[in-house]
């Protein structure tokens, strides 16, 4: 993600499942980075995180560098990505991380679809 965002959300989503979770990686896109030397750090977390069962990717806006660099590299290895990533996706992402990927992008989809939502003001009953 954009430089602070992804260690910003791994920051918040270790808070909420109260501590370090095992094969999960932050990436940083500072401002200006080369895209190579993305393309390095990414292809490096892929082969750190890929026990053969794939790696999702979450980034946070289409068409920024982060979702460039990630869209190419799904073309050479068991990588999926989504954009548009919220903190809702993330954690639903962490919490079914165990299940094959396509549940997991299911899941993380959802989470993001569900989690964005109005919440109507309160009316004080005291006003009437």
């Amino acid at each position: 993600m954009h430089e602070p965002l992804a260690d910003a959300f791994m920051t918040t989503a270790m808070h909420l499942f109260e501590g370090e979770q095992g094969r999960i990686e932050a990436i940083d896109v500072k401002p200006d980075q080369d895209i190579c030397e993305v393309n390095g750090i990414a292809i490096e977390a892929i082969r750190r995180l890929d026990d053969g069962s794939g790696v999702l990717v979450l980034t946070d806006v289409l068409g920024g560098t982060p979702s460039n660099c990630c869209h190419q590299l799904s073309a050479e290895n068991k990588v999926q990505v989504l954009t548009g990533v919220s903190l809702p996706m993330l954690l639903r992402a962490i919490t079914y991380r165990q299940n094959d990927l396509e549940t997991v992008i299911e899941k993380a989809l959802s989470g993001g679809k569900n989690g964005a939502v109005r919440i109507d003001p309160c009316e004080d009953s005291t006003s009437k």
